[in-house]
């Protein structure tokens, strides 16, 4: 279970700043039978909103399986959990938590190659987001990717940890989950957290070389695949 002290400081990853705005929300489009996701324009954190616009293209890709690519746009990947919200409603936490791991699950198990363009800061459970995609590609010379739980008191659920360490080796797991060390993208390709690094004019293009030679592959097979590699995370996410 993931626990909140409250009025605690949550300095992991980079502030917001200015007032409210209209927040951008995941958009599914197709290209050359390749879907593409953005997550949106802001930090991109997983509100309720977000949460259901996200749900609701994940059953759009279930229902017609192809190659995806994830993006950010802007200075944000994702900064993970909403955690003003969360505050505010700690009774509905664990509701909060199973929905967001069940995301994570999916995108895991998709009957469909995925990759993912990280194009900024990607920290907590939006890095975790990242490490659900088969293949991540990060910008080389700009935005961290950090798991901040460390310094903001937050453990690891039994999950969330599964997750991060079926994807990355151990020495990995352990530098980046007990640290809370700000990876570049340089950086994250030495550790193998990202399997490549771009500019970012050629991000997506980096993140669409792993995916779109793969278009003819059989959803129902790789699903399968997928779901008998990853059952203990599957089994770990859906526990807490």
């Amino acid at each position: 279970m993931i626990r909140w002290r409250a009025g605690a400081a949550l300095p992991g990853a980079p502030a917001r700043h200015g007032p409210a705005k209209e927040i951008p929300m995941p958009q599914l489009t197709t290209r050359d039978n390749v879907h593409l996701l953005s997550l949106g324009s802001d930090e991109n954190r997983f509100t309720l909103d977000w949460l259901t616009r996200m749900e609701a293209a994940l059953d759009a890709i279930e229902a017609q399986p192809a190659p995806l690519v994830a993006f950010g746009e802007g200075k944000f990947f994702s900064n993970g959990l909403d955690l003003d919200w969360v505050l505010a409603h700690p009774d509905e936490l664990p509701a909060y938590t199973a929905r967001v791991q069940a995301v994570f699950a999916r995108v895991l198990t998709l009957g469909a190659p995925t990759a993912v363009a990280i194009n900024g800061h990607a920290f907590g459970a939006g890095a975790m987001l990242a490490m659900a995609f088969d293949w991540r590609v990060m910008r080389e010379d700009r935005g961290f990717f950090c798991f901040p739980e460390v310094d903001i008191q937050i453990p690891f659920t039994v999950g969330m940890a599964a997750l991060i360490q079926a994807k990355l080796t151990p020495r990995a797991a352990v530098d980046s989950m007990t640290t809370g060390r700000r990876f570049g993208g340089l950086d994250a390709l030495s550790a193998g957290i990202v399997d490549g690094v771009a500019a970012e004019g050629a991000l997506e293009a980096a993140a669409l070389a792993h995916v779109a030679p793969l278009a003819g592959k059989s959803s129902t097979t790789l699903a399968a695949i997928k779901s008998t590699m990853y059952a203990d995370v599957v089994r770990a996410l859906a526990q807490g």
